[in-house]
């Protein structure tokens, strides 16, 4: 397993992170557990501004934090000088409780509600990025009720397609999300944008996809949200103060997986925003990106604990770990691939080759498909890299198990975020209605 960040392996031979001993960890913490890398999240939140400062344009960084949402990550992002864009009312109400400056949040999402977006104006949110006509009417109205003027970007389609899973490709026409620029749907936005009354419009967003491992992508969607503009200048003299060009920067999950530096992904942007905007005498817009995945993904690591094992001779070895689908659904929604290690036996030399299974009462719930490790014992640490991103956050309770606990890392101390899931979590909201507890006590008697 590639070792990310400050995770090395220590004396005993056991795997540390952010200069904590992971068995010391599942000593205190239990399994499954998720384990971030402090230190390397906020390094990688430092490149993205760095390579801005760099560049000498105007810019926002805004953490995408669909990646992974809690309140502790969004004071690491607060602390770091970046935005944060949510896509829910959810990860709103996370922002505002952890006291995240509202003037630096973008609302994203294809059907925010009109209780959303009234939360978001009466929290004065700095900007919507608006995806539909629909939406268009219905902030503007909304925001009329409440006597006020809210910041917009329209979401548009370039026509752009990411070299990624078909899933996670979002620039290209056949899309759910946005204007598209080809057909035209993107030009009657901003005409209509700019004619309401209470709508600020600060200029576009595009979001190419995810996972992206070139710059070309990028440069095609500067390019051609460049001659977008020029074209509605032309046309309706409106100017774009504000380019938002997404985020969907890659990691590396698996050996062969090859993503750029974070200042080479950066210059590529600005650059082209350069040339494509200069070349037509526009003023240079301020720049917005949008990270996630390459924030916290390699950061993150999970820990588990080897339970049983089944030996099918000539086919294949499982190992099944008290976790799977419901802390990581990746594998099985996406066939996401990751590397891992026995935590607890860092040092050992791979002796077999065995497939690790979660839990769930599904044949899908495999984790990862033959992989070399030592020969396993139960009560073994495995340690699966590169979790950061849409683990926590998609988890779930499927068959009912808890979600597990969240601890950041950082120069040899381990500090809670969120906490392992009780039995009372799972049933707390459950109502048994009163007429069900009369069946119940008749049959009883």
């Amino acid at each position: 397993m590639y070792l990310h960040g400050t995770s090395k392996i220590n004396n005993k031979g056991h795997l540390e992170i952010g200069g904590v001993d992971a068995t010391a960890l599942v000593s205190e913490y239990g399994t499954p557990l998720y384990v971030f890398d402090e230190a390397l999240v906020r390094q990688r939140c430092r490149e993205f501004v760095s390579a801005f400062q760099a560049s000498g344009l105007k810019y926002q960084v805004a953490y995408a934090s669909k990646a992974f949402m809690v309140m502790a990550m969004c004071r690491i992002v607060e602390e770091e000088g970046m935005s944060l864009d949510v896509v829910s009312d959810g990860e709103l109400y996370t922002a505002l409780q952890a006291g995240f400056p509202a003037e630096r949040i973008h609302f994203h999402g294809n059907n925010k509600t009109p209780e959303e977006i009234e939360m978001a104006i009466d929290a004065r949110i700095g900007c919507f990025v608006v995806d539909n006509f629909d939406e268009l009417q219905l902030l503007n109205a909304i925001a009329g009720e409440k006597r006020q003027k809210v910041n917009i970007l329209l979401r548009i389609t370039p026509g752009v397609e990411a070299h990624t899973h078909e899933y996670i490709s979002t620039g290209q026409t056949d899309s759910k999300f946005g204007f598209d620029l080809g057909n035209g749907s993107a030009f009657r936005a901003i005409k209509e944008a700019s004619e309401q009354a209470h709508l600020q419009l600060l200029g576009v967003h595009s979001h190419i996809g995810s996972q992206i491992f070139e710059v070309e992508g990028f440069r095609m969607a500067a390019e051609k949200v460049a001659a977008f503009a020029v074209e509605v200048r032309k046309e309706l003299s409106v100017i774009f103060p504000v380019i938002n060009l997404g985020g969907g920067f890659g990691i590396r999950y698996m050996e062969g997986d090859t993503p750029l530096p974070v200042a080479v992904y950066v210059k590529a942007i600005t650059d082209a925003i350069k040339e494509n905007f200069g070349a037509n005498d526009y003023p240079l817009p301020e720049i917005w990106v949008e990270p996630g995945r390459s924030i916290v993904g390699d950061a993150g690591t999970t820990l588990y604990t080897i339970g049983t094992t089944k030996d099918i001779p000539g086919v294949r070895k499982y190992i099944a770990v008290n976790g799977g689908m419901t802390d990581n659904p990746r594998p099985a929604l996406y066939e996401s691939e990751y590397e891992a290690m026995l935590a607890n036996r860092a040092t050992e030399q791979p002796e077999e080759v065995v497939s690790i299974a979660g839990k769930c009462c599904e044949s899908g719930d495999m984790l990862i498909w033959d992989i070399q490790l030592p020969k396993v014992h139960v009560g073994d640490v495995l340690a699966v890299s590169c979790t950061g991103a849409y683990n926590y956050a998609m988890a779930s309770n499927y068959n009912r198990i808890r979600r597990p606990a969240v601890v950041f890392v950082k120069d040899g101390q381990s500090d809670l975020v969120v906490k392992r899931e009780t039995y009372n979590d799972i049933v707390g909201n459950d109502v048994i209605p009163e007429r069900m507890k009369q069946v119940s006590k008749s049959v009883s008697s």
